[in-house]
């Protein structure tokens, strides 16, 4: 019998107000249960704006531990709504020690396990690094009851050695929670570019690795208070999912909030490999400079 599953993506305006953004989410999770959806994936850093736009130390005070009151309420969502949720949090593990960290709940509610996204960013208006501690957990395969399925972050997409080390865990799906736009004054030339270049990228760790791959971002325009007037991050939206093959069976707008949702077929993932046998013919004798920086 075929294993098909229902998928859904978050893609939301943030506010101030962390409080808020959370109900507003856990209505999201409930709403998209109610609308046939067995996996709901929330955005990154979902309770908050993009915070990282700036170095500035008070901002430390929005972390909390895992398990705490937030990873508390998801898993109620998850058990009251029957579904799995994957969800981003910034976690507080130890005074001085914070990662930006996913979280996965099974459907009655059980605490699976995180992940910890292990490549920080340090562009501008992207000031990862000033907040995060890289994620020390590595690349993770999650058993739920609706299938097997793996969790990386957002700049995580870019690296196709993140997507092979999780697929070949064993994850049939990977959820990328995202927080990524344009620089308003670098849209008119470099947008269309951007925004292709990143759809093109995951699309290529599906096919690469016959997975399913889920992209859930934010929305929306956050201009941080302490930068110049003018400034932020165009959060691009654009949410999408994609088959084994890199087909597109879903995708969001790029200025609306929306539930993403679609169905999929999990024994594609074995069709799939099968007639494009990529995983079969890795010459892994053949790797080993991989875990060098550079070929000197």
């Amino acid at each position: 019998m075929a294993r098909v599953v229902n998928i859904a993506a978050l893609q939301a305006r943030v506010t101030s107000d962390p409080a808020g953004n959370l109900a507003r989410t856990l209505h999201g999770i409930a709403e998209a249960a109610g609308r046939g959806a067995d996996i709901v994936c929330t955005q990154e850093l979902f309770r908050t704006p993009y915070f990282c736009q700036v170095e500035d130390h008070a901002r430390f005070e929005l972390a909390e531990p895992i398990p705490g009151p937030s990873t508390e309420a998801l898993a109620t969502a998850a058990r009251q709504a029957g579904v799995v949720v994957i969800a981003s949090l910034f976690e507080r593990r130890a005074a001085g020690i914070y990662h930006n960290t996913a979280v996965v709940f099974d459907r009655d509610g059980t605490l699976l396990g995180m992940y910890r996204k292990m490549h920080i960013p340090d562009d501008p208006l992207y000031q990862e690094k000033f907040y995060f501690t890289p994620g020390d957990l590595g690349f993770r395969r999650f058993q739920t009851q609706a299938g097997s399925l793996g969790v990386l972050v957002c700049w995580d997409q870019w690296f196709p050695e993140a997507a092979r080390l999780t697929a070949l865990a064993g994850a049939e799906i990977l959820f990328y929670p995202t927080a990524i736009g344009w620089h308003p004054g670098e849209k008119e030339e470099w947008g269309e570019r951007q925004l292709d270049a990143w759809v093109t990228a995951q699309r290529a760790h599906a096919i690469a690795n016959g997975v399913f791959v889920i992209a859930a971002n934010r929305v929306g325009l956050e201009h941080d208070p302490k930068l110049p007037a003018g400034d932020g991050i165009e959060f691009w939206g654009n949410s999408f999912i994609a088959d084994p093959s890199g087909r597109i069976l879903a995708r969001a707008s790029g200025d609306r909030e929306e539930i993403l949702i679609a169905a999929c077929d999990l024994d594609v993932v074995e069709n799939v490999r099968q007639n494009w046998p990529f995983l079969r013919d890795r010459r892994v004798d053949a790797y080993q400079d991989l875990t060098r920086r550079l070929r000197d």
